[in-house]
């Protein structure tokens, strides 16, 4: 009996022996950092490689490096001379690995955009001028896109693992493997909205990318044209899941105008939906923006200041932003735990973002003494950056100074973790999709899978929380049952 019971105790005394750094020349390393936030007794630790002796795969963390920016370009077109704008706002010096931008009004928003035909002209010229700054800085030729709703085709498992062991087996100083270059992933246009997500190309050999789609949500004029409203990313890297959300709220700043941006918000979170495709090949997905990982929203949100005109330019005259704050509506949001319940911002150290004068001008609208034909309108941060999600830390928030328009771009720089699942025998060459979380018990994987994170909206609706929970229930069931077969 005694034996019996020590065999049975095995495996759990000997588990913490199985965790070891993983020591594996990593050029994608950036540094050790702390767990942001990641629940006690978690078995996936940072930069730690986690052995199952059993299918002799790995599972560890691995970093990346995801700048957001975000700006209103007031329905102008982009010029050759706002290629140094632009290099200056991606910050370029300080490359990152993926690139998620949004644009707000880059069509003038009359009717004949609003409710006329999708013009994909603008969405392409953007494109075109991200590529160019993101490849030539890197000396290499960009492939134009001529679509305005692109999404990565993703490459085969087997073909991405041949290239993994490829790459590993080449030194990295190799010289084919140098130079950086970024590809699109995804691009969506609605009316003004626009969003266009770039990636290192190594990292396509590296990760498994899956199931990229995008989403648009209109809720402007009687609550469905698409002068305001979303267009959202959503794509795996490995195990984790992330969600990028550009929005263009309501405008106004008159008493009550944040209730209209409050009500938006809760549209966008219930109608944004990526459903799934006979290409994600049966692995789960999330389904909404609160089912992924990892979030970020951003764009020209439009929240303003509770707060005199004469007051607000007097504080920015002192460089004063924590007095300023004070008046924020969207910082009150956060606090008072509103539609973004649970939602992080970084600190705002810079000046507010809407509305300067005119292009080439560093004045803000109104204020005395005031000009003729000119709009009246109290300073803001308009421009804003948040996230949700565990593995997430921001590292730079701050804006750009171009004069393009009456927005100032925003931008962040955040350090993000996922989850890797490898085989450490280089002969294998798995072709089934990989289990998000390996762990030595069926009971662990279930345990891991119901943790999930609570909806954010008051709001939601109980339809909704039964079709999470049903799918929910699907995933683990399919994933425990995937354990039991290979133990």
């Amino acid at each position: 009996m005694d034996n019996e019971i020590n065999q049975k105790s095995t495996p759990r005394s000997f588990w913490p022996w199985l965790k070891r750094k993983d020591k594996r020349s990593d050029p994608f390393y950036v540094g050790e950092v702390a767990d942001w936030g990641r629940d006690e007794g978690d078995d996936c630790l940072d930069n730690t490689c986690v052995r199952s002796m059993e299918n002799d795969r790995c599972e560890f963390t691995n970093e990346l490096r995801v700048f957001v920016g975000t700006w209103n370009v007031a329905g102008r077109s982009p010029v050759g001379s706002l290629a140094v704008d632009v290099d200056e706002w991606l910050n370029l010096k300080d490359a990152a690995d993926i690139y998620v931008l949004g644009f707000q009004e880059i069509v003038p928003l009359k009717a004949t955009t609003v409710i006329g035909a999708e013009d994909p002209t603008e969405a392409k010229n953007w494109n075109l001028l991200i590529g160019k700054t993101l490849n030539d800085k890197y000396g290499c030729p960009l492939k134009p896109i001529t679509n305005d709703n692109y999404q990565y085709a993703r490459v085969s498992d087997p073909e991405r693992r041949a290239s993994v062991c490829s790459r590993i087996a080449t030194p990295i100083g190799d010289q084919s493997d140098r130079g950086s270059r970024y590809k699109l992933m995804a691009s969506k246009k609605m009316v003004g909205v626009f969003i266009s997500v770039w990636m290192k190309r190594e990292l396509l050999r590296r990760y498994s990318v899956s199931s990229v789609k995008v989403c648009s949500v209109a809720c402007g004029i009687m609550g469905y044209l698409g002068n305001k409203g979303s267009v959202s990313v959503s794509m795996s890297i490995e195990g984790t899941s992330f969600c990028f959300i550009a929005a263009h709220l309501a405008s106004g700043e008159k008493i009550g105008d944040e209730g209209r941006r409050n009500n938006q918000v809760s549209e966008i979170f219930r109608r944004t939906s990526f459903p799934q495709l006979p290409q994600d090949g049966g692995s789960p997905h999330p389904l909404t923006i609160l089912g992924h990982d990892q979030i970020f929203w951003f764009g020209d949100l439009n929240y303003r200041l509770y707060v005199d005109d004469n007051l607000a330019r007097q504080l920015i005259k002192k460089q004063d932003w924590r007095a300023l704050q004070e008046f924020d509506q969207l910082e009150r949001e956060l606090q008072d735990g509103g539609v973004f319940q649970g939602w992080k911002e970084g600190n705002i150290k810079f000046a507010p973002t809407y509305k300067y004068s005119s292009s080439n001008c560093n004045r803000y609208s109104g204020g005395l003494p005031s000009r003729a034909g000119e709009k009246q309108r109290t300073p803001a941060w308009c421009d804003r950056i948040l996230w949700y999600g565990k593995g997430v830390k921001q590292l730079s928030y701050f804006r750009s100074e171009s004069k393009f328009s009456d927005h100032r771009p925003v931008s962040a720089l955040f350090l993000t973790q996922i989850e890797v699942v490898e085989s450490t025998n280089p002969r294998q060459n798995p072709v089934q999709p990989l289990i998000p979380t390996i762990t030595p018990t069926t009971k662990l994987h279930r345990t891991r899978l119901k943790k999930r994170r609570p909806p954010t909206l008051c709001s939601w609706s109980a339809k909704d929380k039964k079709a999470c929970a049903k799918r929910h229930a699907k995933a683990v069931n399919q994933i425990g049952d995937t354990c039991c077969r290979r133990q």
